[in-house]
């Protein structure tokens, strides 16, 4: 029994344009139905069986707060040239650099057209597989809890764990780290930016819920009503979604 992460749920006013800045920032492909949902996808991405992972952009009517999103894609560069390029384009798409405290460090901070920050890293040898997206992060108080939790919950194989820092990845060794890092700061307002998960090929999804609470995730009530996807927290409130594979 097992889940996998299949995409970055990120919630926006407007779903088509935040999803083709996004499509058009990794290089993937933006795709709608028309209902207030774009997703941009790299190409051949199968999300019942995915290897790596997607985004989707979902509408809703109310604007990011001010307040630092829990979680947050990190870019990957492969030298401080292709790190600067990309900025520049990442800025003539509708990207905007974001202070959220981070410093003098050497990557830099941005945030696509509705606010949500992401992060363009230097080159780091860690993610030189990953394709663009080298990871995603979430802020924490206590990494080793939030490895435990998702290393029991996905499919995902431990890969690093300290105080300050834990991350999984695919064992399939394709796609981005799942990373966990230490923050001061607590959870103010509901998650704009979540996981979602599908179960593996022949897992029931009621069972892997059911597994789920068992380690310790809770319920939650988005006022989603009668849907096929399960809407859940993480030991540290972190919102995600189950669904369902049809």
């Amino acid at each position: 029994m097992a889940l996998r992460p299949v995409q970055v749920n990120i919630k926006a006013r407007d779903d088509l344009a935040v999803g083709r800045f996004w499509a058009q920032a990794l290089g993937w492909t933006a795709s709608t139905g028309g209902h207030g949902a774009t997703s941009a996808t790299p190409a051949g991405f199968d999300w019942r069986n995915p290897a790596t992972v997607c985004i989707d952009v979902i509408a809703v009517p109310e604007a990011k707060t001010p307040t630092k999103n829990r979680l947050h894609i990190d870019l990957a560069t492969t030298s401080a040239a292709h790190q600067a390029a990309l900025v520049a384009r990442l800025e003539s798409l509708g990207a905007t650099h974001a202070d959220v405290g981070q410093g003098d460090v050497p990557w830099t901070v941005l945030a696509d057209p509705e606010g949500n920050e992401f992060c363009v890293l230097e080159p780091r040898e860690t993610y030189r597989d990953t394709g663009p997206v080298a990871a995603v992060v979430v802020d924490c108080a206590d990494p080793r809890a939030m490895a435990r939790f998702w290393d029991e919950a996905t499919d995902w194989a431990l890969q690093t764990v300290t105080d300050d820092q834990a991350a999984l990845r695919s064992p399939t060794g394709a796609g981005p780290y799942l990373e966990f890092l230490r923050s001061p700061d607590p959870k103010t307002v509901p998650d704009r930016v979540h996981l979602d998960l599908v179960p593996s090929p022949g897992d029931d999804k009621a069972a892997e819920v059911a597994r789920l609470r068992a380690l310790g995730a809770t319920d939650l009530d988005v006022g989603q009503g009668d849907v096929p996807w399960t809407c859940l927290s993480d030991p540290e409130g972190h919102e995600f979604c189950v669904l369902a594979r049809t």
